[in-house]
């Protein structure tokens, strides 16, 4: 634990499975282990989060069953609840995990509180960025979030230039990396789990995603069947969402849907991965790629897409391999590479699980968030 003074901190995501989901409930765990006082304020209890033994707050956010309301205004339900916490707890910090409509809320909760509010912080996780708020109709009110909130951080270079690219915005943006638990995501002995998914020693290839269209399901599905032409394999697919149906009605018109095992949202993803002799994320786009990471974690040689900030986690060659979304013949062929060449696939372990080591730990990558706190609860004074 740092010597400066524990924080009230407050962190608001949304709760469903997805990667910044995922690394806000990582976080607010990890520094409430190095003592800081953690409140989690949501619609729904988020993701994993009930897993975590140490003591954490969760506050539920109710938006007004009202006539008049034609949607619930959950924005301003929200700020509400931010208000409400703040005042009660004495909190230092919110902590957004998405542009909007997270950092509309903050900045709401800020201006109606005043005196003694806490300062306000908004991680980026991309699609706020490239999706939604690039689109015309919440461009503005994007802009104006990412530029109304204390601080703002991106979980990528790449991301931190988009911003910056497609908002013309000029306010500095710190670049904090994810990072996985390593105490949960970590290399098994060869062959531990496998037996379940396998069960006459044929390969394993995994996929974890919320399987949305951004996440390619149908290229995970086309490269796989490329590989099933060669080898014996399986193929794990973890998660759940709107591709689902899509991938399963592709896997049979591929003849390989015998072969692909649909586990749905699952909280033991780590024993899954240890099944795993490979990852394929063939994603259109990622910011990061912190399931990528979750599976180098676990020892387990990763094939993704060039795109977005996913060259900041994989050295295509080194620690995994690079191919392009719709490359399914290139795909194919670095996983069968990779199952059928034990040198490379343990080159590509060891170098990945070195990777996470260096990089990509709680203990590396917290602290940064820590400094950002002091920082801004400095400034204000």
């Amino acid at each position: 634990m740092t010597s400066r003074r524990p924080l009230r901190i407050a962190i608001t995501c949304y709760p469903v499975p997805g990667g910044s989901g995922i690394l806000a409930t990582e976080l607010g765990a990890k520094l409430a282990m190095r003592g800081h006082e953690v409140h989690f304020i949501s619609h729904a209890l988020p993701y994993r989060l009930d897993r975590f033994k140490t003591e954490l707050y969760y506050h539920e956010v109710e938006t007004p069953d009202y006539p008049l309301f034609k949607y619930p205004p959950y924005t301003l339900s929200l700020a509400s609840k931010m208000i409400e916490v703040s005042q009660q707890f004495g909190l230092d910090v919110l902590h957004v995990h998405y542009a909007l409509p997270f950092a509309i809320s903050a900045y709401l909760a800020k201006q109606s509180m005043r005196e003694g509010a806490p300062k306000t912080l908004c991680t980026l996780h991309g699609t706020d960025i490239t999706l939604v708020g690039s689109d015309r109709s919440f461009y503005e009110i994007t802009r104006f979030s990412i530029d109304a909130v204390d601080g703002v951080t991106a979980v990528s270079e790449y991301l931190r230039n988009k911003t910056i690219s497609v908002f013309g915005t000029s306010r500095p943006i710190d670049v904090i990396r994810n990072f996985v638990d390593t105490d949960r995501f970590y290399a098994r002995p060869a062959g531990v789990c496998r037996h379940k998914y396998a069960p006459e020693g044929e390969k394993v290839v995994a996929h974890l995603s919320n399987f949305r269209a951004v996440k390619n399901i149908p290229g995970v599905i086309h490269m796989f069947a490329r590989l099933r032409q060669r080898l014996p394999a399986k193929l794990l697919l973890i998660g759940d969402g709107p591709q689902t149906a899509e991938a399963f009605s592709l896997a049979k018109s591929l003849d390989v849907a015998a072969d692909v095992k649909f586990l749905g949202n699952r909280e033991d993803v780590d024993e899954i991965l240890c099944a795993a002799d490979a990852f394929l994320l063939p994603s259109h786009y990622e910011a990061f790629g912190l399931a990528a990471l979750e599976a180098m974690a676990c020892g387990v040689p990763v094939v993704a897409s060039k795109v977005g900030g996913v060259p900041e986690l994989i050295q295509d060659g080194k620690t995994g391999f690079l191919v392009g979304p719709d490359e399914y013949d290139a795909g194919g062929e670095r996983l069968f590479q990779i199952l059928t060449n034990p040198e490379l696939a343990g080159r590509l372990r060891e170098n990945g699980l070195k990777s996470v080591k260096d990089n990509f730990t709680a203990d590396a990558v917290v602290p940064l968030y820590e400094d950002v706190y002091y920082r801004l609860i400095q400034e204000g004074k």
